[in-house]
């Protein structure tokens, strides 16, 4: 069957049989593939029952981006679409970095434009799933990589939806041409400092010439790799049975697991909790540290996309922290930005516990820097910090980093784990509630 839009709504149907109750939105660049998903889902609209937007996301990187856009404009005005244009203003230099940042800022912004339930549409196809393979097996990646572009996935609220992977490109130019459709030609698709457009120019046009299934078997071969990469999440989620409390991993459970079953249910960990994994190898590197330290030790695996921590048997996945910071002096009901990572702490006025007002001046929101103390309980002696920190089990790498209130140069609360005796307020008395929004994981 030629492509169409009857073969489009056919491909909806494969992801999800009750695809015409979601919402639509099409990523639309203007190029030859997505001008040709966007008409066909407008064709598709024309029959009724489907709900349909567009959106086009301006780099900034080229220098007529911006006519790019208005282009854009003009031909969803023609088919009555909708058209968000975002602006991302990007600034970037260096070969590979730019096509990373700008799919990294790309997709981070369009999660964000995404309806609860909203699909978002992109017009990758077969040729593309065979770029994205090679590039995959190149770079050395493993079973989930070499997966390459699933059909649909999360994002954000909504889901990423890719209608297309089975039509090669050669079928959407045919429905260019039959159409008549007028698309941009991307510049940037002409620059082989880029590794996709290198391979595609260079190499590709001989792989075809050998082996002109390629596109096809590949993209089975992808699918395998899809099947196996099932396979491995079941059996870490299964490994994970009992070893897991609360996202904190046992370690001594993990260390009863052979070295690949353990990297894979620590790969599967991380992903679960958002996080971008290591290499396997660095992850099999790092785990003897792990489990080998003294039992005050404070092992750490850091990576770009985030940490590993240890602390009392158990290993704690988080984003990458900040180094701790003295904050800034804020006034009472101030608002502070702790750091990235750390979230937002203020001291909100109410009646249902907190500090007693009026505070003695000045007061200030500090960090740790040792030998602090304060009694939470009336009628009881005074506590170090260090000693309060470790009954309740707040985990090391945070003890440095918890808001302090002080009032009048007396520390008067510690984030919103704890108030001095000498400075609650009594039931119903006004008060400042310590209020930590957005507080990373303490215990």
């Amino acid at each position: 069957m030629p492509f169409g839009a009857e073969r489009l709504a056919t491909m909806l149907s494969a992801i999800d049989p009750a695809w015409r109750e979601a919402k639509f939105c099409v990523a639309f660049s203007g190029g030859l593939d997505s001008t040709v998903l966007l008409q066909a889902m407008a064709a598709l609209i024309a029959q009724g029952g489907v709900a349909l937007r567009a959106v086009h996301v301006d780099h900034g990187i080229q220098p007529g981006s911006a006519d790019s856009a208005e282009r854009c404009r003009q031909t969803c005005r023609r088919a009555g679409i909708a058209l968000d244009v975002i602006a991302l203003g990007l600034d970037t230099t260096g070969g590979e970095s730019i096509e990373a940042a700008a799919r990294e800022a790309r997709y981070a912004t369009l999660a964000r434009q995404l309806a609860p339930g909203e699909w978002l549409l992109t017009a990758h196809h077969r040729d593309d799933q065979l770029e994205t393979v090679l590039i995959q097996l190149l770079r050395g990646a493993g079973v989930a990589g070499l997966a390459a572009m699933p059909a649909r996935a999360r994002l954000g609220p909504g889901w990423h939806a890719r209608p297309l992977l089975e039509v090669d490109r050669a079928e959407l130019a045919e429905y260019a041409a039959r159409s008549g459709l007028d698309w941009q030609q991307d510049p940037m698709n002409d620059e082989t400092r880029f590794d996709r457009v290198w391979l595609r120019t260079r190499v590709l046009p001989a792989i075809r010439e050998r082996w002109p299934a390629a596109a096809t078997t590949v993209a089975r071969s992808a699918g395998h790799f899809a099947d196996a990469s099932r396979l491995l999440a079941e059996m870490a989620a299964a490994d994970a049975t009992g070893l897991l409390d609360d996202d904190r991993l046992s370690l001594e459970g993990l260390g009863r697991l052979s070295r690949e079953r353990r990297v894979n249910l620590l790969r599967w960990w991380l992903r679960r909790q958002g996080l971008r994994p290591p290499p396997a190898a660095r992850l099999a590197a790092a785990m003897p540290g792990f489990f080998e330290a003294r039992c005050d030790g404070a092992p750490c695996l850091r990576w770009d996309g985030g940490e590993v921590r240890r602390y009392r048997g158990r290993l704690y996945a988080l984003s990458p922290l900040p180094d701790a910071r003295p904050a800034a002096i804020a006034g009472n009901g101030a608002e502070l930005d702790l750091g990235t990572g750390l979230g937002r702490f203020g001291l909100i006025p109410g009646a249902d516990g907190g500090l007693a007002e009026p505070l003695p001046e000045p007061v200030a929101f500090r960090f740790r820097v040792g030998g602090e103390s304060l009694r939470p309980h009336p009628g009881r002696p005074r506590k170090r910090l260090k000693d309060l920190c470790q009954e309740a089990g707040v985990v090391p790498w945070m003890r440095d980093r918890l808001p302090l209130v002080y009032a009048g140069e007396r520390l008067a609360a510690v984030g919103d784990l704890w108030v001095d005796a000498d400075f609650a307020a009594g039931v119903g008395q006004p008060a400042l509630k310590p209020v930590w929004a957005g507080r990373p994981r303490i215990f």
